[in-house]
């Protein structure tokens, strides 16, 4: 079963509605603009019953999904009325976190505090966890002692970790309990777990995890079985520390729906589903992107103010600053060359953009093969030469073509083609080979290696382009 489907069945699991579920569709396109400005227009006429009544048929996410293109003033007084219904917890949960919290800065800690108890734990850590320390502890000294020790539990964990990520809220049962017993406490507590497709077997005091069982299993078995003779002792766990993009990874290598979390002593304290593990996955993904892109890594950029976004965007950006500096200054230091044989001054451009865009190619490959696990890492040195022997051959190939045209097309001798033809060979395999180096070295190094792909990568390119670029026509041309 793959994480499309699965994500899907656990919507409509933890709704506890198979029929809620039933005809849902993503809200896009020209569905999502006819609700957006249906909203806008009841909440300009004031129409409040009308409004509520439209909120209340709407799923919180695709609500959220709204959210994003009202103005500041139209969230207040749409969200003044989302308050008063029972989905306001479930709601500030699928909100972006810049415009949950800009809704919640006025509320009160009391109205927090009712709002939490309705949530589940991990959905409540998680709305604590970005508000200010003193907010969110004055909101902690009002909840009942069980649930604060609860959420508190969850905070202790960094955010991006598995235990960051996981719910207390699962179906645990003593490997000693039979079948019967197995089934009458699933009916009993179904509705208070998070997920009770898989049944995870515990022993010990502490309850350190023994094995698993999916509920079909425990279905097909009689009665007078005990459960630690039909479950599946090979578990597939994390620990609380393990972080958020390995545990992805492995809930998509497994396709399971669900992963435990123990901590140091193989205690099981959580579980991890596969509904957050798709926004982790597209989480770490945008962040990839907006990196590669040289853009920063702040995943809600397109909700900051113009001057928030350009200082999260300007210190990436210098890098390609002070590259075109350089590149700047090393043409300048062949002026010289460039009165003598001006048309070479045309073909920089070229030079420097192919070989900047298989940079950027050979890194993408890299840094998405790394964040899959397709990249052996005790290996690299035959993803190197893969990667160059890949920009020898398109360089020889754009290479000859681009001496082929400058041969037929300019007025001058043949050496500017094959000046020409040469530069771009090595250009691009000289960035195939740095677009994949440098990806891979940083990893060795515990660094992001989407870092690489953005600014860092093409603006060595550049340079080293146009330096090689000039010093084979200082060779061809005799100049």
């Amino acid at each position: 079963m793959r994480i499309g489907q699965v994500a899907y069945i656990v919507w409509v699991w933890r709704d506890g509605d198979c029929m809620k579920g039933k005809d849902k569709k993503e809200l896009i396109g020209r569905e999502g603009m006819v609700l957006l400005d249906t909203i806008r227009r009841l909440n300009r006429r004031n129409a409040v019953d009308r409004l509520m009544k439209l909120l209340n048929k709407t799923h919180p996410a695709d609500i959220a999904w709204v959210f994003r293109h009202l103005t500041s003033v139209e969230r207040t007084h749409v969200f003044n009325i989302i308050a008063q219904t029972s989905m306001v917890g479930e709601f500030l949960s699928e909100l972006d976190q810049a415009i949950m919290l800009e809704l919640v800065e006025n509320l009160t800690p009391k109205f927090m505090v009712a709002v939490i108890k309705e949530m589940p734990s991990d959905d409540a850590a998680d709305l604590l966890e970005p508000l200010p320390e003193e907010v969110a502890g004055e909101i902690r000294k009002l909840m009942g002692k069980e649930e604060r020790e609860e959420v508190e539990e969850l905070m202790q964990y960094h955010p991006e970790t598995a235990g960051g990520l996981m719910s207390p809220d699962f179906m645990s049962l003593d490997g000693e309990f039979s079948v019967g017993d197995a089934i009458h406490k699933v009916q009993e507590r179904s509705e208070e777990m998070e997920m009770s497709f898989y049944l995870y077997i515990t022993h010990g005091d502490e309850g350190q995890l023994a094995g698993v069982l999916s509920l079909r299993e425990l279905l097909t078995h009689p009665p007078y079985r005990q459960l630690k003779n039909i479950m599946n002792p090979n578990v597939i766990s994390v620990s609380t520390e393990t972080d958020q993009e390995e545990t992805a990874h492995i809930v998509s290598q497994y396709n399971i729906l669900a992963v435990p979390v123990v901590d140091a002593s193989y205690n099981l304290v959580g579980i991890v589903t596969v509904d957050d593990i798709i926004d982790v996955i597209r989480e770490e993904a945008t962040e990839d992107f907006l990196q590669m892109a040289g853009a920063g890594k702040d995943r809600e950029i397109l909700l900051k103010s113009t001057v928030s976004n350009a200082v999260t965007r300007a210190p990436w950006l210098f890098a390609s600053w002070i590259g075109g500096l350089f590149a700047a200054i090393v043409i300048s230091q062949f002026e010289h060359e460039l009165q003598k044989v001006l048309v070479l001054a045309a073909f920089i451009p070229i030079v420097m953009g192919m070989g900047g865009n298989i940079g950027t190619q050979s890194s993408t490959i890299v840094v998405r093969g790394i964040a899959t696990g397709r990249i052996n890492m005790q290996e690299l040195s035959k993803v190197v030469f893969k990667e160059m022997r890949v920009g020898l051959l398109l360089g020889s190939f754009y290479g000859l073509i681009l001496g082929v045209f400058t041969f037929f097309t300019y007025n001058e001798p043949i050496q500017l083609g094959l000046v020409v033809g040469f530069s771009v060979f090595f250009a691009m395999a000289v960035a195939a080979t740095v677009g994949t180096f440098v990806p891979l070295i940083l990893k060795k190094l515990d660094i992001d290696a989407a870092v690489a792909t953005g600014p860092f990568v093409t603006t060595s390119i550049d340079i080293f382009g146009v330096i090689a670029y000039f010093l084979i026509a200082k060779l061809f041309l005799d100049i």
